[in-house]
């Protein structure tokens, strides 16, 4: 029904471990200065938008509290 189960050798999976291999990777590129500025524009225009969100957002949320004065619409106050 299940069939059979036999052992499976993971052998290969410890010796993975420690393998390592003689080549080495290229040295990483260094960002120019025009790609350093441009990360950097970025992330400020994300944190800049983050906190004028934030900011224009925040009068939303508050819950206005008129005190003991009843609010009135203009045509009321005519007659």
């Amino acid at each position: 029904m299940f069939g059979r189960r036999e052992p499976v050798p993971f052998a290969f999976v410890a010796e993975a471990d420690r393998f390592r291999s003689n080549v080495t990777p290229p040295p990483r590129e260094r960002l120019s200065v025009g790609q350093m500025a441009g990360r950097w524009l970025l992330g400020l225009t994300i944190v800049a938008g983050l906190v004028g969100s934030l900011v224009v957002g925040t009068p939303a949320l508050t819950v206005d509290n008129p005190g003991s004065q009843p609010q009135q619409s203009q045509a009321s106050q005519k007659n």
